[in-house]
């Protein structure tokens, strides 16, 4: 757990995330977050990070009920023969 201080940004209140967070958490520069106050405490939310797990999960699901990706018995090669891209 880490110690910050809070500052003022103008006319709101910021709090600076230190490196070994953001690292930890996948927190890049310029990320947008959700925030909420939850009986007293801040509660900081990634909802792309959510949303890129999620879809990470359903094509999984989907690779597993498929079997695989496949280009029904074609090879590149044969596609690119054929004019498709």
């Amino acid at each position: 757990m880490s110690r910050v201080t809070v500052g003022k940004w103008g006319k709101s209140l910021a709090i600076r995330v230190p490196l070994d967070i953001a690292s930890a958490s996948g927190l890049s520069e310029g990320e947008e977050v959700e925030i909420q106050s939850k009986d007293g405490d801040l509660v900081i939310h990634r909802p792309e990070a959510h949303a890129r797990a999620d879809a990470l999960k359903a094509a999984q699901e989907l690779l597993e009920r498929t079997g695989g990706p496949t280009l029904g018995g074609l090879s590149i090669r044969d596609l690119i023969n054929e004019g498709r891209r």
